[in-house]
C-alpha cells in the first residue's frame, strides 16, 4: 500500500506516545512514510509531531491509538475523504478498534494493504430555527438531544409521520456504528455495524408508548423541542461540545453522503466484541 500513513495517538491514554512512538519505529524500520499526529492539542507540541491538518492529504491509511472516543474525533476530521481508519484500542470500550496494544505487530499487515474495509454510514444533522438553518454537524456515532437536569417535551416523527410525542430526559438518534454506544445504554437495540440503518432511542420516557424505532436509511428524523418548562435542553454530536437549544427548534437528521471506512484486521469479529464488551457489565 503507498502512501504514508498517520499515527493520531491520544496523549491522554498512550501516556508519552509510548506506543505511538514504538509503532513508528516499527514502521520507518520497514521502510514505510510514517507520521505522528496527535488529534488532539495535549499532544501536538511533542517532538517530532506534525499538525493533522498538513499531514493527512495524500494518506494512505490513519491509525487511532486511544478509545472509541478517539476514533471518532479522527473520523470527524477526515468526513468525506475515505481514508482507513484502524483502531488500537487503549479504552474501556473498544467497539470500533480493530486491534489491541498486544496486536501492534499487525500494523505491519494493514500497511502493507492486507486488512478489510468496513464502510459506515454517517448522519447530517441540522438544526434549525424558525424555519432557518443556523447549524449543521455530521455523526458517526449519534446525535442526542437531552436535558441537562429534569423532563422535556419532545415530537420525533420520520419523513413528517410522527413516530412518538412524549416528555423524557432525550432523545438519541444513532447510526448502527452508534448502536453500541450511548443508544444501547438507554435501551436501544444492537445493530450491525455495517448495516444501513437509523435508530431512534428516547432516553427515560415518561410513559410506555416511547420506544426505539429501527428505520430504513432513506428517512429523514425530526425532533422538535415543543416543551422545555424553561429547563436547559442541549444537543450533542458524537459527544462534541453541546450547544443549547431552545422552545421551537427542530433538529433534523438523515443519512450523509459521507462515510468512514474502518481498516478490520479480524482479530476478532463484532460478534464477539459485543458478547465480551456486554458480559463486563453484568
Amino acid at each position: 500500500m503507498g502512501g504514508k500513513i498517520i499515527l493520531c495517538p491520544n496523549p491522554h491514554r498512550d501516556i508519552g506516545l509510548e506506543l505511538a512512538k514504538r509503532t513508528m519505529a516499527m514502521l520507518t524500520g520497514d521502510g514505510i512514510n510514517a507520521v505522528m499526529s496527535p488529534v488532539f492539542a495535549e499532544g501536538r507540541e511533542a517532538e517530532g509531531t506534525t499538525p493533522f491538518e498538513e499531514s493527512a492529504d495524500g494518506a494512505a491509511m490513519i491509525i487511532a491509538f486511544g478509545g472509541d472516543g478517539t476514533l471518532l474525533q479522527v473520523a470527524r476530521m477526515i468526513r468525506g475523504r475515505e481514508i482507513p481508519l484502524l483502531g488500537v484500542n487503549l479504552g474501556s470500550k473498544g467497539f470500533m478498534a480493530s486491534l489491541e496494544p498486544e496486536d501492534i505487530g499487525l500494523v505491519r499487515r494493514a500497511a502493507a494493504g492486507d486488512f478489510r474495509k468496513s464502510r459506515r454510514m454517517m448522519l447530517d444533522v441540522a438544526l434549525s430555527k424558525n424555519g432557518e438553518v443556523i447549524r449543521t454537524d455530521c455523526a458517526l456515532n449519534e446525535a442526542v438531544i437531552k436535558s441537562d437536569i429534569s423532563c422535556i417535551g419532545l415530537s420525533v416523527a420520520s419523513d413528517g409521520v410522527g413516530i412518538s410525542d412524549f416528555s423524557g430526559d432525550g432523545v438519541i438518534v444513532a447510526t448502527p456504528t452508534g448502536s453500541t454506544a450511548y443508544s444501547l445504554s438507554a435501551g436501544g437495540p444492537i445493530v450491525e455495524p455495517e448495516a444501513e440503518n437509523i435508530v431512534v432511542t428516547p432516553i427515560c420516557a415518561h410513559g410506555m408508548g416511547a420506544r426505539p424505532f429501527v428505520l430504513s436509511p432513506g428517512r429523514t428524523v425530526t425532533v422538535a423541542l415543543n416543551r422545555l418548562w424553561g429547563r436547559r435542553a442541549l444537543l450533542a454530536v458524537d459527544g462534541s461540545e453541546a450547544v443549547d437549544l431552545e422552545d421551537q427548534n427542530v433538529i433534523s437528521i438523515k443519512r450523509s453522503k459521507n462515510c468512514v471506512v474502518i481498516a478490520e484486521m479480524g482479530v476478532k469479529s463484532f460478534y464477539d466484541t459485543a458478547r465480551e464488551k456486554l458480559a463486563e457489565t453484568m
